[in-house]
Order: structure tokens, then sequence, then C-alpha cells
């Protein structure tokens, strides 16, 4: 069955990858904070067969967040995937203050706020299945990346409390924790690492990207879009509150 979904950051990279496997069979919507990014996504996904809609969203806005919430009221969403991410790397003594809260307010505020303002639509369908775009990073740290890891880490809390509070209706709330996914934004950081530390970028890839990652390959956008479509469908409804690693073996350590 069909079902209205709506994916935040989904411009590019993976919230963009998710969109166009699940626009195959159901009615996307991507969002994103910047109106011509989010034009560019859709005409490229067109060109491909994939129509969706869009929605100039900024999950730090308020009233933004109202229109997600009259959106959901009046249309409906059944799957939101809170995506919308960023990334600042830093000692924490030097971490600027409100790159640190900026940081917070998108990636754990925001989906804190989505959820906030999709839930009561849900909850009266009795329907809703929430998707939260963590990281490795929920789940284990790295140096520089304090602002990161919190609020990855932050995800998984945020979900299993929301899952306690929905569990009498047919509501289910997930985070998943990938480890280096192949987008174009690692692509570039690959050929910055490799100009920076003087070496191959297939250097850098074994010896930096991939070193945490016993099976030594990145995590493909297909592999997460397909996990995402497994927790909306039929056989997925008791699995909530759960932190679903795709690590390549990375927290086995």
């Amino acid at each position: 069955m069909s079902k209205r979904i709506l994916i935040t950051g989904a411009s590019s990279g993976i919230g963009k990858g998710i969109a166009e496997y699940l626009a195959k069979t159901h009615s996307v919507t991507i969002s994103d904070w910047d109106a011509s990014r989010l034009e560019t996504a859709r005409s490229d996904m067109a060109v491909k067969g994939c129509e969706v809609n869009t929605q100039v969203l900024d999950v730090t806005q308020g009233d933004h967040l109202e229109q997600l919430k009259h959106l959901a009221d009046s249309e409906g969403i059944d799957v939101l995937v809170n995506n919308a991410g960023m990334q600042h790397v830093s000692k924490i003594e030097d971490f600027p203050p409100e790159k640190w809260q900026q940081l917070m307010n998108i990636m754990l505020t925001g989906p804190a706020m989505t959820t906030r303002a999709v839930l009561p639509a849900m909850k009266k369908n009795n329907y809703g299945r929430i998707i939260n775009i963590g990281s490795v990073h929920s789940l284990v740290a790295s140096a520089y990346k304090s602002a990161y890891v919190s609020a990855k880490h932050g995800l998984i809390g945020l979900a299993k409390t929301v899952a306690l509070e929905v569990a009498s209706s047919d509501i289910t709330i997930n985070t998943l924790c990938p480890g280096y996914v192949d987008t174009d934004m690692v692509r570039s950081q690959i050929k910055q690492q490799a100009e920076l530390h003087h070496i191959s970028e297939s250097e850098v890839v074994e010896k930096i990207m991939l070193k945490n990652m016993p099976k030594k390959e990145f995590i493909a956008v297909e592999e997460l879009a397909g996990t995402v479509g497994f927790l909306i469908g039929p056989y997925a409804k008791n699995i909530t509150a759960q932190a679903i690693a795709l690590d390549g073996g990375w927290t086995a350590h």
C-alpha cells in the first residue's frame, strides 16, 4: 500500500537516495531549507522517472515546523524520515559555541520538533513510522566530533522515549546507524584528506575512512533506503526504539 512519506534534508546525499528508492512505490515529499537546491533535486529525480513533491523546511524554524504540522494534519504523513544534518570538526576547547548549538538544533532538536509536529496526525490515523538517520557515531565516538556525536547519541534516547509514549498506537520510531556512506560529500572528503595528508585517495579510503570497518567497504545509499523500506513494511510493526547498525562490523570492536 502506498504511503505518504516526508524526508528532511533530501536535496542530496542519503536523503535524496532514500527518496529515489521509495518514490517508486510511495508518495514522497522531499524537504530542505534551500528552495533552489530542492528544485534542482526534484528536476534531477524527474529525469530518472522519480516524481516527488517538495516542501521548503528548515527544521530549526518554528514557522516551518508549523507548516509541517499543518501538512500532516490536512494531508497526512505516514512516514517521517529525519535525515537533515551537518558536520563540524574541532577540539572541544576550540569549538565555537554557536556552531555547537547549530549542530544540536539541526540534528537533535530538529528531529524532536518534526516528530512533535507529525505525531498528532499519526495518532489520529493510528499509524506512523518515524525513522531517524543517525550514524555509527550514535553508538561510538571519534575525536573532534563532539557536537555531532552528542547529537547522534541523543537521537537514540529520543527514539526510545517516543516509542514508549506511542506504544499504544501503531506507530514506531527507530534510528539507523550507518558507517561511512558512499555519497558525493564523502567522496569530496576523500579528495580533501588526500591533499591534506599528502597520500593517495586509495590510502585515505583504507587508512582513514574504512579503518574501523572490518568489511572495508562503504555503505551504499541503497542499503539504507532498503532498510527504510523494510521498517515501513508489514513485517516491522514491532520493531521500535531500536538502533540498527549498518556499519560493516565497526561496533564489533
